[in-house]
């Protein structure tokens, strides 16, 4: 087994994938690229995503890209009974919510830290900020409701549906917004903090991005 991975560690959808590498301790060599690093133009990375965005992760022989296929396919290889429910019927309810998080979910936050923080100050559109701070937070009262009746959002234990909507919660706990009580959401996030995986991949920071709409 030889996994390397290529992406910004401030991106969050490269720290879907090294959350589930952490997470599955596994082996793997990082290649910074994208951002200030540049790289994703390059004949070498398009060869291997031709989408020519981050992250990218080579397994031997296999190269994958889109970060939840990345995060599914680690899950299902290395993680089954872990992050990758082995029951048809549990899985399901892990891609609900996964697919759910990439349809609806994050656009909305990252819209919102687009406009909130990544758009510089003296550009602000409030109109287009308050926009997605409404959308966003109608998304977070959905994932409340869930989270009152289970821990995690697959059930009982943590799958890779949390590592997809997990990865929202440094950047919405620390943005410079008014955010609503939302008590499951916040035990939710407490629960992940105590994962070492959770913590180095999901708590980067972002001031590289602050203020900053392109590199």
């Amino acid at each position: 087994m030889s996994i390397t991975l290529w992406g910004r560690l401030s991106s969050a959808n490269v720290q879907k994938a090294v959350w589930a590498l952490e997470e599955l301790e596994l082996p793997y060599e990082h290649v910074p690229l994208g951002g200030p690093f540049g790289g994703t133009d390059t004949l070498h990375y398009l060869a291997m995503n031709p989408n020519g965005l981050v992250p990218t992760l080579r397994d031997g022989e296999l190269t994958i890209w889109e970060s939840h296929a990345i995060v599914r396919y680690l899950s299902a290889e290395y993680g089954s009974g872990l992050l990758f429910p082995m029951e048809a019927r549990d899985r399901a309810v892990v891609d609900q919510w996964t697919d759910w998080t990439a349809t609806t979910f994050q656009p909305a936050w990252i819209a919102l830290f687009w406009q909130q923080v990544r758009t510089p100050a003296e550009q602000h559109n409030r109109q287009a900020i308050d926009k997605a701070m409404a959308e966003t937070v109608r998304c977070f009262h959905f994932l409340d409701d869930r989270l009152g009746d289970a821990p995690y959002l697959g059930g009982a234990q943590l799958t890779y549906a949390d590592i997809a909507a997990g990865v929202a919660m440094f950047r919405w706990s620390t943005m410079p917004i008014e955010r609503p009580a939302l008590p499951n959401v916040e035990a939710w996030h407490a629960r992940l903090e105590e994962r070492a995986a959770f913590r180095k991949a999901v708590n980067v920071s972002y001031a590289e991005l602050v203020g900053r709409l392109k590199f």
